[in-house]
């Protein structure tokens, strides 16, 4: 393998490896705190974590992707960055700590514990300010093997805390409890590990040329925040804070495993991406490649989980949660587009046309944003079904430019989606049949379904001989071999 495809593939074991064992855990947290807390708990720290995430994203998106992408980049970028962030970090958390009051009181009865959270929570913000610079420096680095051990801590430690906050009775302050510590660790353990000081020099001409790329990504992405919690938001203002909770536990599900697969992808095509940018038909190669194995991984997990969340939903939460299923189910079927988004994003963001990407994010958000004016009065059920419209646009609008920066045509997006998309829709279809005519429990169907439903999915991929399974087969055997090739060497010596 050559030099390039040995560092994406070996980035790629260790963040999957990383995203993987922390979605473990998480998802175990989330359950026990699913069946210990109240449903209004999560409804509170949904309404949190929002506004928390808009500070994050006005702080930190942008320049994290301008050091990765910046060819030259040098110790005085990332340490100008570093003391850019926590400065207006803390300037915004001191804005968020004053205003708290005026929000909770926004949302009336039902939300009188959202200042005091939103303060004690919001102090997130300065340390993912942090936690963006040291991110940056690892995936510019491509030492992704620095991630894993990281946010594996963090999480372990982060899950103690909260179940122990939840069996003492603190209520909805074991998910704060949970979430500060979770970034604390995260950001103390990398800072331990990475061997990466901030130097003691600001740079103004510096931050001036970051900032004339990141600008644009910073405002794309401040973009997509607003309207992707959006919904959240109404919800929480125009009905209930149970609608609200069954709302978000049906996103997080589904979200838990798309982020964590997203997240793998993006982290490390995006620097991959950023070295090949001069060459459209690498970076095609590394865009398609993307999409293709991305879906084929993605596809039959969400169409799967779809199938089966009734079951799963009672098994794992308890019936007080079975309103969340259909939104589950709505979630996974849209999720199942993401590597569109994802991959092409990238592609557009490593060549450097954040420019585009602002286009692209005003477009799209202005047109959903009209959708959802429409639909939001009528219920949140309306409010989740327009998901489905929102999605074929943005899937649209997102692969466009790609026809003429790299010559990505939407027939070949299409046959690269195809084989997961297909096998994975009559795969769900195979299962829910076994549900119907099966009288089964709840336990022995799960695995019923599980079992046949992977099964199916990989003998059908491999009687086709699908592309991307192939790849996988032929990509895991080569990795697998150089890595007892590097042990048997190392055990020689």
């Amino acid at each position: 393998m050559d030099n390039t495809k040995k560092q994406v593939l070996s980035g790629l074991v260790w963040k999957f490896g990383e995203r993987i064992t922390a979605q473990v855990v998480t998802f175990v947290v989330s359950v026990v705190l699913a069946r210990l807390l109240p449903t209004e708990a999560y409804g509170m720290i949904t309404l949190v974590t929002i506004f928390i995430t808009f500070a994050n994203c006005v702080v930190v998106n942008g320049f994290g992707s301008s050091l990765i992408q910046k060819k030259d980049a040098d110790n005085i970028d990332f340490s100008t960055v570093l003391y850019f962030q926590l400065g207006a970090s803390l300037v915004i958390y001191f804005i968020l700590f004053l205003t708290a009051p005026l929000i909770a009181k926004f949302f009336g009865d039902g939300y009188e514990l959202l200042a005091p959270v939103l303060r004690v929570l919001g102090l997130r913000i300065p340390l993912t300010a942090i936690n963006n610079v040291q991110q940056s420096y690892v995936a510019r680095k491509m030492i992704f093997k620095k991630f894993f051990f990281s946010t594996i801590i963090g999480t372990t430690v982060s899950a103690v805390v909260g179940i122990w906050m939840a069996y003492a009775g603190y209520g909805v302050w074991a998910l704060v409890g949970q979430y500060l510590t979770n970034t604390t660790m995260d950001t103390v353990i990398l800072g331990l590990t990475i061997h990466w000081k901030p130097a003691l020099k600001f740079s103004w001409k510096k931050l001036r040329e970051l900032f004339g790329y990141g600008w644009k990504i910073l405002v794309a992405s401040l973009i997509g925040e607003i309207y992707n919690e959006l919904r959240t938001l109404v919800i929480g203002k125009l009905y209930t804070s149970n609608d609200l909770a069954f709302f978000d536990k049906g996103k997080q599900i589904p979200n838990l495993i798309v982020t964590n697969i997203n997240t793998s992808i993006s982290n490390v095509l995006f620097p991959a991406i950023s070295k090949a940018q001069n060459n459209p038909l690498e970076v095609k190669s590394m865009t398609r490649r993307s999409i293709n194995i991305t879906t084929f991984i993605m596809c039959p997990m969400m169409f799967g989980l779809a199938a089966v969340a009734e079951p799963l939903i009672s098994l794992l939460l308890t019936d007080k949660w079975l309103p969340c299923v259909k939104y589950l189910q709505i979630y996974c079927i849209t999720y199942c587009f993401e590597p569109i988004q994802t991959s092409n994003l990238q592609a557009i963001k490593a060549v450097g046309r954040s420019d585009i990407l602002l286009k692209l994010e005003i477009l799209k958000k202005g047109s959903s944003l009209l959708i959802l004016l429409g639909v939001m009065w009528h219920s949140v059920d309306a409010i989740a079904y327009s998901l489905y419209v929102t999605t074929l646009i943005a899937s649209i609008v997102n692969t466009f430019p790609n026809k003429k920066l790299i010559s990505y045509s939407y027939k070949e997006l299409a046959s690269d989606m195809a084989p997961g998309l297909i096998i994975s829709s009559v795969m769900a279809v195979l299962v829910n049949l076994e549900r119907l005519y099966l009288p089964l429990g709840n336990i022995p169907m799960l695995a019923l379904q599980v079992v046949s439903g992977a099964v199916f999915y990989f003998a059908v991929a491999a009687i086709f001989k699908v592309e991307a399974f192939e790849y996988l087969k032929v990509t895991a055997a080569e990795y697998l071999s150089g890595f007892l090739k590097k042990n048997s060497k190392a055990q020689g010596e």
